[in-house]
């Protein structure tokens, strides 16, 4: 009798362990990182993350209840990461694409910014196969605007090169080493184009679109059976929407609407 007991006892004890982690677990939001896109998110001087992307993830965080933390990790791996249970979500500049669509969930849109070729002033290109032929154009790895150069430009004896982070791409453009890059217009403006190294260089009209392939914007990327987690993002971020905690954020980073249409 006493070893029924007992063990109903740590059956009772186990059980309620597991129910408080899980608890714990709930309580707590992990979002992975690419700290290297400002202004959406980046490291200030004392090392700290700052950006827009960090203030809504905070912002939802807020709304959901549950603390929020961040796990830095390189661009390209942010899908593998997530699908390897390194954090719980994606908040990072993610564009939603129908190609990620098939490995990640994706909630409601949070912003939408428009892609640009960006080259000296005096080049005379255009972001047209045509006028790329034979030109070094460098993209960050695992982005769309790495897709975009491979399918449009790359079989036209365009000449793309892939980095793993995008402060690589811009310290090859200035040294020469690039004609140009393929990215969004926002992130290299406040970390390029605003400073003076980047005086040189501009945003070359038209703006680049393709909707299969930029989506209509950016989203939080979850694992696809966590739709729980999902539905919780999407209220959250409807009530950030509607309450104006959205539009107040914005506002300290832009001055025009980032949402988009």
């Amino acid at each position: 009798m006493r070893i029924k007991t007992t063990i109903a006892v740590l059956a009772a004890a186990l059980a309620l362990s597991a129910s408080l982690h899980s608890a714990t677990a709930a309580d707590q939001i992990r979002f992975g990182i690419d700290p290297t896109f400002p202004p959406f998110e980046s490291k200030n001087a004392s090392g700290q993350l700052v950006g827009f992307d960090i203030d809504l993830g905070n912002a939802i965080c807020a709304e959901m209840k549950v603390e929020c933390t961040w796990v830095q990790n390189s661009f390209d791996g942010l899908i593998p990461a997530l699908q390897a249970k390194k954090f719980d979500a994606i908040l990072s500049s993610l564009s939603i694409t129908e190609e990620r669509k098939k490995a990640i969930a994706f909630s409601k849109k949070l912003f939408n910014t428009p892609a640009f070729l960006i080259a000296a002033k005096n080049s005379s290109l255009h972001p047209t196969a045509e006028s790329l032929k034979g030109k070094r154009i460098g993209v960050q790895q695992g982005s769309v605007f790495e897709t975009y150069a491979n399918q449009y430009w790359r079989s036209a004896g365009v000449e793309v090169i892939t980095y793993p982070d995008a402060e690589s791409v811009y310290a090859d453009l200035i040294n020469g080493r690039l004609d140009g890059t393929l990215d969004d217009a926002v992130v290299i403006t406040e970390a390029l184009l605003n400073k003076p190294q980047g005086q040189s260089f501009t945003l070359i009209q038209p703006q680049v679109k393709d909707n299969t392939i930029f989506g209509p914007g950016t989203g939080i990327g979850l694992r696809l059976k966590d739709q729980v987690l999902l539905a919780r993002f999407n209220q959250a971020i409807d009530t950030i929407r509607a309450n104006g905690t959205y539009d107040r954020l914005a506002k300290k980073y832009f001055n025009f609407n980032i949402y988009g249409e």
